[in-house]
């Protein structure tokens, strides 16, 4: 046959489902189904890596479709933000690595010559956004996603920010939108606020604020040694101070005292602290040698070197507790070996832990750890820490904190240290981070700053409330949403710069891109219908009005000069889809874009229109790494029709993982399947232009074909709905053409191509969802309407016989059984004799087959008082059966011919000829078997 063209097949059908208005959903009486993935964000082309979770969404609406929803799949694209803005100014100022970086976006999608051109242009951030909006949804036709494109939107177009003003109000209203002192991540660069989609790596990686307690020591002089911490119950067990030498610390007034910190820290306190003045520069080395007095019993404890303070990670001074922390213990005894430092330092115990007495020393003794280079260093710090919280109790060392147990000392420690002027905050970002233009991230505390508060009891449980009654898939993320909800408290919602709405309560305020991100589904059903409307009309009211069926469409008519049909209509559109049936997402979005998503659905919206389910995918790494520019191993979803075929990476999205795993890009992966999937596709083209059999015609093993056949698409329709997608895709494609294979052992091509065909239509239609440009093609070859908007067809399940399933298993299971005999016995049969079990041991069979073991030969006795009987029973016992009703011989005689051809030999069935007293171990289906060669 021809090779097909799958691009060209592809292009096609893209082609003709454009023309069509095929996927562009209207409001009918059908039911209705509205499914959303989240708005890519338009600051760059989208990969492969991203393209997992788009493809299996629209799997999912392809599959709701056959399932006869009306199915509404609508797409938008988020701008909001600060890192457009960072790449247009970056561009600007001729910055050569951004440059550089969007002059290669550039040319995935244009030619050589206009790219200088067009680079030139994205000195606007309106025109970065612009263009990767389109080449958005270039891409996202070309991988033949059926979105209503009618429907799309930018969050910095004028109908959104009403919207979104809109949305502001209600929570306003609600009372927890706030001003106050607060800390947030932040860019000096930017001088403003940022959260995870401003931050590089922040949507896959949160970036979380971390209060350290900022504990004092004090020095010769009156100034203080600031070391931060996260464990401040430690400070009991101090022996030692941390400080790098070579890196750069200063001295800065803080109140009415003096504190000396390295130079980055003092940075990030004068965004944290009201009034600081810096002073007095200095290398770290000035301080080595020096003694400080802790500050909780008034101990000296001496300042020593260690190359491993990060001078950019909290301020820059580390407290050492050798007893309980693995680097410090190490890095005591390295410096106990130096000629330069005499010390007899020994570690203080402060927590009592069963199973150790000097848990840090003990732990490094026991993985071997002796350098401080050794990267195990850090899970022997973490199996430390994890026992000491679980397991730990503070001694009499600690003081009034005797006997706490660490699981249960939560911020007493903290709060006593400030009490007594031991100890101050200093907050710090989970991890380094910068913003997407490369700007270093801080933590700020911001004087009025404006916030969402998700603190009150009654939006808690409005949340919980929410969350309980959703379907979530998999299962484990509706518990790590409760969680979430539990630990959510504030969140900063507006910032000075950057794209997006602005702040409705005070000016030269924008609002930031998550707290605008949250119930934009809502637009998606009255998007199309709002450009016909002036934009002074869209005020609250009117959202009022849609959004909450507040107020009357005739009143408000004559206040907007608005027709109240078209009003109407606007809200029934609204009515019709709302809500959100299922939200299908990432990991990574739990702990912001959803759980924000669900807090103002419940806020905002009655329960009849909250969300009612979210599915999520992990991601996608390729050759076994993470996905990212400077590795080099990203590949521009633009890249795949070229590269693979668009029908071969949705199959490969689809069946290489379940949704909780990461699914593993790797090049010889995609060839093999490209064989098979070729294949299944060949298998279709071979078959479509063959007559089907007659019923009366059917042998039994077409009958079994047949009834495997129509189990794989009832099972296949089952684990779609249950968005089992992988299991579905497996069970469609490899399984049965498992299936297929072994019946052409049986029976010749010619046949196998009727079977096909008589279920071809029906394989293809529930096929359709993962690889739809090739089941259109072929579907094609005998319709006019298009398989992307078919119904599941009602398959044929008389068809579905377990009996001739059955059978074909016996048979196989006797084959297995005789050529295991022959590999054993080396030896070439003359003649197999086969013989079944007798009539006793069925009957015993079935008297017993549901009865625990311990029953079995007691009850069997009672039936037939012979010592075979036990002998038998020990048999069935031993074989672990699983019960069926089968006739035995008639199975064997009617495959008798088979079998002789298998094996070359004559075949013998329950012959008297029994040299070797074969017969009587033949139990119930397992038949005993003597070979002759």
């Amino acid at each position: 046959m021809t090779a097909i063209n799958f691009k060209q097949i592809e292009e096609k059908w893209q082609r003709r489902w454009a023309d069509a208005n095929a996927f562009e959903a209207e409001l009918s009486s059908a039911k209705k189904f509205f499914f959303t993935v989240p708005y890519p964000y338009t600051s760059g082309p989208l990969h492969i890596g991203h393209g997992r979770t788009y493809t299996l969404g629209d799997i999912i609406a392809r599959f709701k479709r056959l399932q006869g929803y009306n199915v509404l799949f609508p797409m938008a694209f988020h701008v909001t933000g600060t890192p457009i803005l960072a790449i247009a100014d970056s561009i600007a100022r001729g910055e050569e690595e951004v440059v550089a970086r969007f002059k290669e976006y550039i040319a995935i999608y244009e030619d050589a010559d206009k790219v200088d051109e067009l680079l030139n242009s994205f000195r606007s951030a309106e025109n970065v956004a612009n263009f990767f909006a389109a080449r958005i949804s270039e891409d996202f036709k070309r991988m033949g996603y059926s979105i209503d494109w009618r429907r799309k939107f930018n969050t910095t177009e004028p109908v959104y920010n009403k919207f979104i003003e809109w949305q502001f109000k209600k929570l306003y209203d609600k009372g927890v939108i706030k001003k106050g002192k607060y800390p947030i991540t932040y860019s000096i660069e930017d001088d403003s606020a940022v959260g995870e989609d401003d931050i590089e790596g922040g949507d896959t990686e949160k970036v979380a604020v971390i209060e350290h307690t900022a504990i004092k020591f004090k020095l010769a002089d009156g100034s203080y040694l600031i070391a931060a911490t996260l464990r401040p119950e430690t400070i009991f067990g101090v022996t030692n101070l941390w400080i790098n030498p070579a890196a750069s610390y200063v001295k800065l007034k803080v109140g009415d005292e003096t504190w000396v910190v390295s130079k980055e820290a003092a940075a990030k306190l004068g965004y944290q602290k009201d009034e600081i003045a810096v002073f007095d520069e200095t290398a770290g080395s000035v301080f080595v040698g020096k003694i400080v007095k802790e500050l909780v019993y008034g101990r000296e404890v001496p300042v020593l070197p260690a190359s491993f303070v990060d001078e950019d990670v909290g301020t820059g001074v580390v407290y050492s507790v050798p007893a309980h922390a693995p680097y410090d213990y190490i890095a005591l005894e390295d410096i106990k070996k130096s000629e330069s430092l005499e010390l007899e330092l020994e570690p203080i115990k402060i927590i009592d832990l069963e199973g150790y007495e000097l848990p840090a020393k003990e732990i490094c003794e026991r993985m071997g750890i002796e350098s401080q280079t050794d990267e195990r260093l850090e899970e022997a710090t973490k199996i430390i820490y994890k026992d000491e919280f679980y397991r730990g109790v503070l001694n009499e060392k600690c003081g009034d904190f005797a006997d706490v147990k660490i699981a249960d000392i939560k911020d007493e420690v903290k709060d006593w240290l400030k009490r007594e002027n031991i100890a101050d905050v200093f907050y710090e970002t989970s991890r380094k981070a910068v913003t997407r233009g490369g700007d270093k991230v801080i933590v700020a505390v911001l004087q009025d700053q404006w916030f969402i508060d998700y603190t009150p009891e009654w939006w808690k449980d409005l949340g919980h409330k929410l969350v309980e009654g959703m379907t979530f898939y998999p299962e484990k993320y509706k518990t790590y949403m409760h969680g979430i909800i539990d630990w959510l408290a504030f969140r900063p919602c507006a910032r000075k710069r950057g794209l997006g709405t602005q702040f409705p309560f005070e000016k030269g305020w924008i609002i930031e891109s998550l707290s605008d991100s949250t119930i934009y589904m809502a637009m998606y059903t009255i998007a199309h219908l709002l450009r016909q409307l002036p934009a002074d009309a869209l005020t609250e009211k009117f959202f009022d009005f849609v959004f909450l069926d507040i107020g009357d469409a005739q009143e408000l008519s004559k206040e907007l000069n608005v027709d109240a049909g078209v009003l109407n209509r606007i809200k029934d559109e609204f009515m019709y889809w709302y809500p959100n049936d299922l939200r299908h997402t990432a990991p990574p979005h739990l702990s912001n874009h959803l759980v924000f998503f669900l807090m103002h659905h419940a806020a905002i919206f009655p329960e009849s229109r909250w969300p009612r389910a979210i599915t999520l995918n992990e991601l996608m790494i390729r050759e076994g790494k993470k996905m990212s520019k400077s590795k080099g191993n990203v590949i521009p979803l633009a890249d795949v029709s070229e590269l693979y075929g668009v029908d071969l990476y949705r199959l490969y999205c689809a069946i290489n993982a379940d949704f909780a795993t990461v699914v593993n890009w790797r090049e010889q992966d995609t060839e093999a399947l490209r064989k098979r999937f070729n294949a299944v596709v060949e298998l279709f083209e071979d078959s479509i232009d063959a007559e089907s059999l007659n019923e009366a015609e059917l042998t039994h093993i077409d009958r079994w074909l047949l009834s495997r056949l129509y189990r794989r698409l009832r099972e296949s329709v089952e684990l779609f709905g249950a968005f089992r997608i992988r299991e579905a895709g497996i069970n469609i494609i490899f399984n049965a053409m498992n299936d297929i294979r072994y019946y052409e052992q049986r029976q010749d091509t010619n046949r196998r191509k009727k079977l096909v065909r008589a279920v071809i239509e029906e394989w293809l239609i529930i096929l359709s969802p993962i690889v739809p440009h090739v089941c259109e093609e072929i579907w094609h070859e005998l319709h006019e309407s298009f398989i992307s908007v078919q119904t599941l067809p009602v398959l044929n399940e008389a068809f579905i016989d377990d009996r001739v399933e059955r059978e074909e298993e016996y048979l196989v299971s006797l084959i297995d059984d005789i050529k295991e005999i022959l590999k054993v016995a080396r030896l070439e049969p003359t003649k197999i004799y086969v013989y079944t079990a007798e009539d006793w041991k069925w009957e015993l069979f079935r008297a017993i087959k549901d009865l625990p073991d311990k029953d079995k030969i007691r009850e069997a006795m009672k039936l037939r008082k012979d010592k075979s009987t036990v002998e038998f029973v020990k048999q069935v016992m031993k074989s672990k059966l699983d019960y069926f009703e089968l006739g035995e011989p008639e199975v064997i005689a009617r495959e008798k011919e088979y079998l002789a051809n298998e094996f070359g030999c004559e075949i013998g069935i329950n012959e008297e000829h029994d040299p070797k007293g074969k017969k009587r171990f033949a139990v119930p289906l397992k038949p005993a078997i003597f070979v002759e060669g």
